[in-house]
């Protein structure tokens, strides 16, 4: 009755609703985030986990850097899930891996997937632990566009471009793409597909030519990564740890620590938390994103 009569007043009181849900939920989170800290730990492993499409890598390299600085994180596990992501922010991550290792051990875990430029990443540390089943692999690099030229044409839309240099508007969606252009496109496509097999084969300590025949971008799973030299290990997390702590020169069931987190205020975590609430609510059904990514992007 209410959302066909007084559609408004229906509205307010749902997000009054999901806001009061939010405060009942936050009776132990106003505990927690003003809990003591935990008591000190004498020694463990460091995580830092690389999750989703990377866009971004400064909270890994900020990770990193926390963990590089700890005396009482022995080992580091590297817990990767992802599909890959930009070139730039792969290599930011593999640079400062390499750079961590020289200070203490790092292992990865592959979770369910690490492919592309999670793979590029996972390359830089001591050892890869993957699940059977983990996609990785997809050594490789793509760059593409859809062009709506046809579409312009038929509306009777004209792109007008000024541009300082011949190839400024490279790959323009708004117009044919020339044989030289292609060719400049397709030359800056090998170069970054170069610099990532060549990282790959350092990291691994393996011969360029056998990398450079892995990857033509297919994926593999776990038990095939492992066959072709690419993963180390077949495990789970645990297995990680295990062998981290090891390399660490802790005993088994190490303490796991994760790097510390700006507490957010009471405001923000309320406003977060009802935005959250609001949208499971009102939006509509979607395909899993899980699916939608290609593993060499």
């Amino acid at each position: 009755m209410f959302s066909r009569r007084h559609p408004i007043l229906f509205f307010i009181l749902m997000f009054t609703g999901i806001l009061s849900g939010t405060l009942v939920v936050m009776g132990a989170g106003v505990m927690l985030a003003f809990a003591p800290e935990v008591s000190h730990i004498e020694e463990g492993i460091g995580v830092v986990e690389l999750t989703g499409v990377i866009t971004d890598s400064r909270q890994v390299l900020d990770d990193l850097r926390y963990f590089r600085e700890r005396d009482e994180v022995k080992a580091i596990v590297f817990r990767v899930n992802s599909p890959g992501g930009g070139v730039g922010a792969s290599q930011e991550i593999y640079r400062a891996l390499k750079k961590t290792g020289k200070v203490k051990p790092v292992i990865t875990s592959m979770g369910g997937i690490a492919a592309s430029g999670g793979y590029y990443a996972a390359a830089a540390t001591q050892g890869i632990v993957a699940n059977a089943g983990t996609i990785t692999g997809s050594i490789g690099v793509i760059m593409g566009y859809t062009n709506f030229r046809r579409i312009l044409d038929k509306i009777g839309l004209e792109p007008v471009v000024f541009k300082s240099g011949e190839m400024k508007d490279a790959g323009s969606p708004t117009r044919v793409m020339s044989k030289k252009e292609r060719e400049y496109l397709q030359a800056m496509v090998s170069s970054l597909h170069s610099q990532f097999v060549r990282d790959v084969a350092n990291a691994r300590k393996m011969d360029i030519d056998v990398v450079a025949r892995l990857a033509d971008g297919r994926i593999y799973t776990g038990e095939e990564g492992l066959a072709s030299g690419l993963v180390d290990r077949l495990g789970n997390m645990e297995d990680a740890l295990d062998w981290a702590a090891e390399l660490g020169g802790i005993g088994e069931n190490p303490e796991v620590i994760y790097a510390p987190r700006p507490k957010k205020n009471m405001v923000d975590y309320l406003m977060d938390s009802a935005a959250v609430r609001m949208a499971s609510v009102m939006r509509q059904p979607e395909v899993s994103a899980s699916f939608l990514y290609k593993a060499g992007q």
